[in-house]
């Protein structure tokens, strides 16, 4: 894992209300259901209490990764990046070099990702592959599903 997780003010505040939801909401559901579970007897043969122990786990392991981003975040001033190349924050309309058409993407950091709407992490293959090119410049992104060829065509900061 990288040592920084970049990401928006408003990112890390979801990210971080997200947390105290499952720390202080779910994770006590989950405790009394243990207990409930628990009072029903021979604990080898009781699956909810097997099902709850386990749910608990997976939400333990939920909360550690939210509360290593958080420990790992940077929250990015987009008013010090460069205007003429991507950078974090920015909107890229790019033209897709194999298939002929435009495609759109907003670089955002951790909890700002939203893949329908074409907000994409800047730390993905193609966020990366993105970063710090400048309008009218052909990339070859490695992605997992194969080699990606753009151009980019615009790059705009659009308000928060």
């Amino acid at each position: 894992m990288s040592d920084v997780v970049p990401m928006s003010r408003k990112g890390y505040d979801k990210i971080k209300a997200e947390l105290a939801n499952m720390e202080d909401v779910e994770m006590p559901k989950i405790a009394q259901r243990i207990a409930l579970a628990r009072s029903e007897g021979d604990l080898s043969e009781n699956a909810e209490y097997h099902g709850q122990r386990e749910a608990q786990a997976m939400l333990q392991a939920k909360i550690n990764l939210l509360r290593d981003k958080l420990a790992r975040a940077s929250i990015v001033d987009r008013s010090t990046l460069p205007k003429d190349e991507v950078v974090f924050g920015v909107t890229v309309v790019v033209k897709d070099l194999d298939f002929g058409d435009k495609e759109t993407f907003t670089l955002v950091g951790a909890g700002d990702e939203d893949y329908d709407n074409g907000k994409i992490q800047i730390t993905s293959p193609l966020g990366q592959g993105l970063l710090g090119r400048k309008v009218g410049e052909k990339v070859e992104i490695q992605v997992p599903a194969g080699m990606m060829k753009f151009q980019v065509l615009e790059i705009r900061f659009d308000e928060e």
